[in-house]
């Protein structure tokens, strides 16, 4: 099966915001320092999956 960079790093990023925004609503209030977080945790992890390339595969035998 084979995923885009474009889809990996939508993964990644939704993943990365959801877990600073379940952090950030505990307290029952989202502060700006609480949103500058999770604003910076969704662009991390969209430019380090970018930049990681995928493995390339192996060629299957027939």
């Amino acid at each position: 099966m084979r995923i885009s960079s474009i889809a990996k790093s939508i993964v990644a990023g939704v993943a990365a915001g959801a877990t600073a925004a379940v952090t950030a609503v505990q307290d029952g209030a989202v502060t700006t320092g609480e949103g500058v977080t999770i604003v910076l945790a969704v662009l991390g992890a969209w430019g380090i999956t970018w930049a990681v390339p995928n493995r390339p595969q192996r060629p299957t035998a027939v």
